[in-house]
C-alpha cells in the first residue's frame, strides 16, 4: 500500500518540476528579448536598417586586403571599413531630382590627401559636380586615375590644345584682367584660374547646373545659418532675384606647428571683419593681426558663388559678374568658407618651390600679392630650418592661453567643429581608402589608360567655344577684376 502510494506520487513531483523549469526560462528569455528589442529600436536608422540593402558609398567597393598595397592608401588612412551608417541618408549618390545643383570648379596641383577630403565633404554637404583644373601633381597618373573615377569629378589637364584654346578666349582683349597678365607666379595662377572659371561656366550649363563656386583645394564652406547643415538648403532660401551670394571667408588659427593633416586637426578659425561688430574688430585689431601687419595672414575679401545664367563670367578668383548686367548679390550672414592658410609649416616651402622669383623686397612685389605671401617667400628662401620654425612661430602658431581665451570671448577667435567631425568620420568608415585602392585595382586590370582620347579633345573644343556676338561688356561699372585682398587696417 506504501508502496502503492510512492509509485502514485512520482509522476506528480516530476511534472510539478517540469513546470517550474519552463517558468523559470521564460523568466530568464523575456527580459534578454526586450533587451534585443530595445537594442534594434536605437540602431541609426531603425530597424529598416537590417532589412533593407545598403548602397555603397559613390565610388566605394569592397576591400580585399591582399590588394591593399598601394603606398597611397596607407598616407589615407588604414580604415578598410566600407559602411556609414551616419551619412547614409544624406542622398550622396546625387541623383538628377536634387535641387538646386551645385558645382565647384579649383585649379590645384594638389595630391590625394588634401583633394580626397575635399572632394567627399562638399559631397555631404550637397555639391554634386566638381571641375578639377589639374597639374604638377594632381595631374600625374596615381592621383588622376584616383579622380577620374570618383561620381561627379570631371578631371581637365592643362594640354597644349587647351593652353591654345585658352589663347582664343576674348578675356585677352577685355581690360578687367589686363593687368594681371605676363607676370609670374600667384600673378599667373590668378590668370589661369579666371581661364578655368570661364571654361567652368560652359560645362555647368551643359551639365545642367543651377549654382557655381570657386574655391581652392584649402578651402572647405561651413553653410552655418541654414536649415540644416547643406548647400543645398543655403541655397533654397536665397531669394530669386539674387545672382550671387558673398560667403565671407574665416581664416585658420592654428595652435601648433606639426599639423599634418589640417581639416582634422585645427578647430580655431579667426572670424571675418564682415562677421564681427566694427567696434570689436577695431578695439582688438592689434592683439588679433598675431604680430603681422595686417589682420589676416593672406586674403579677406571671401569668395562667391553665382546662378548659372546667361553672359555670365568670373570677375577674378573671387567673385562672378555678368556681360549684360550688373549683378543683384547679397552676403550671406552666418556661411563662410574656411580657409586653411599656412596650416601646416611645410605650407612655407611649398609657396618658395613654386615661384621663381629672388627673395628680395622689390623682386617679389611681381609674383605676390599680399604682404604676408611675400614675408614668408623671402624667409622660406633665405633662413636655415630652425629660423623657418622659429618665424612660423612667433607669426602664425598661436600658443598664449590667455590670449586665445579673450579673443574667443570677444567674437574674434570661434571654433567650429563640424567640417572635422564630418572628413574624419569619412576618413574612419574607410572612404578614402576605398576609392584609392578601388581605383588602383581597377587600373591594374587595363594595359593603358589615355588621358587625352578624342572624345575629351572634342570636349575641350566645345566649352571653349563662346558666344561672343553682341555682349555687351558693362567695364564702365567694374574696372577690374577682383583680387585677393587683405581686410581693412586701423
Amino acid at each position: 500500500m506504501a508502496s502503492g502510494l510512492y509509485s502514485s506520487s512520482k509522476p506528480s513531483l516530476s511534472s510539478s518540476s517540469s513546470s517550474f523549469s519552463w517558468l523559470f526560462l521564460l523568466l530568464t528569455l523575456l527580459p534578454l528579448s526586450l533587451a534585443c528589442f530595445a537594442f534594434l529600436l536605437q540602431w541609426p536608422g531603425g530597424i529598416n536598417d537590417w532589412f533593407t540593402d545598403n548602397y555603397p558609398f559613390p565610388g566605394m567597393s569592397p576591400i580585399s586586403k591582399k590588394s591593399s598595397d598601394s603606398g597611397c592608401v596607407s598616407l589615407l588612412g588604414q580604415s578598410h571599413a566600407t559602411s556609414f551608417p551616419y551619412l547614409k541618408d544624406l542622398n550622396l549618390d546625387h541623383k538628377i531630382d536634387l535641387k538646386p545643383k551645385i558645382c565647384i570648379t579649383t585649379s590645384t596641383s594638389a595630391g590625394l590627401e588634401q583633394t580626397l577630403p575635399w572632394i567627399f565633404y562638399h559631397k555631404v554637404i550637397g555639391v554634386s559636380t566638381f571641375y578639377l583644373f589639374v597639374e604638377g601633381t594632381a595631374a600625374s597618373p596615381n592621383v588622376s586615375r584616383v579622380l577620374e573615377t570618383i561620381p561627379g569629378v570631371n578631371v581637365i589637364y592643362r594640354t597644349r590644345e587647351l593652353e591654345e584654346e585658352q589663347a582664343k578666349s576674348r578675356i585677352w582683349n577685355e581690360t578687367w584682367l589686363h593687368k594681371f597678365f605676363y607676370k609670374p607666379c600667384n600673378y599667373e595662377l590668378f590668370v589661369k584660374q579666371n581661364l578655368n572659371m570661364e571654361m567652368a561656366i560652359t560645362m555647368a550649363r551643359d551639365d545642367g547646373i543651377d549654382w557655381i563656386l570657386h574655391l581652392d583645394t584649402d578651402e572647405l564652406v561651413h553653410p552655418s545659418g541654414a536649415s540644416e547643415y547643406s548647400l543645398r538648403s543655403l541655397f533654397r532660401e536665397v531669394p530669386a532675384d539674387v545672382d550671387a551670394v558673398i560667403f565671407v571667408n574665416y581664416e585658420s588659427s592654428v595652435e601648433r606647428d606639426d599639423i599634418k593633416e589640417p581639416f582634422t586637426e585645427v578647430s580655431m578659425f579667426k572670424k571675418n571683419y564682415e562677421h564681427v561688430p566694427r567696434d570689436v574688430y577695431f578695439e582688438n585689431f592689434k592683439e588679433a593681426t598675431h604680430g603681422n601687419k595686417n589682420y589676416f595672414l593672406t586674403y579677406g575679401n571671401g569668395k562667391s558663388a553665382a546662378r548659372i545664367q546667361d553672359h555670365l563670367r568670373p570677375n577674378g578668383a573671387h567673385r562672378w559678374y555678368n556681360y549684360k548686367k550688373i549683378p543683384n548679390f547679397i552676403y550671406l550672414d552666418e556661411a563662410a568658407v574656411l580657409h586653411y592658410t599656412y596650416s601646416r609649416f611645410s605650407d612655407l616651402t611649398s609657396r618658395r618651390d613654386r615661384c621663381g622669383c629672388k627673395p628680395t623686397r622689390e623682386d617679389v612685389k611681381r609674383c605676390f600679392m599680399l604682404e604676408f605671401d611675400r614675408a614668408a617667400f623671402i624667409i622660406a628662401s633665405s633662413s636655415t630650418s630652425e629660423e623657418m620654425l622659429q618665424w612660423y612661430r612667433e607669426h602664425v602658431v598661436w600658443t598664449d592661453e590667455k590670449l586665445k581665451l579673450k579673443l574667443l570671448k570677444e567674437g574674434i577667435l570661434t571654433r567650429i567643429y563640424a567640417p572635422m567631425v564630418i572628413i574624419q568620420e569619412l576618413r574612419e568608415a574607410g572612404v578614402f581608402t576605398s576609392v584609392v585602392t578601388s581605383a588602383h585595382m581597377s587600373f591594374s586590370n587595363k594595359s593603358s589608360i589615355s588621358r587625352e582620347s578624342s572624345s575629351s579633345q572634342a570636349t575641350v573644343r566645345k566649352v571653349l567655344e563662346f558666344d561672343d556676338t553682341n555682349d555687351l561688356v558693362c567695364e564702365s561699372k567694374v574696372d577690374s577684376a577682383v583680387p585677393p585682398q587683405s581686410p581693412p587696417s586701423v
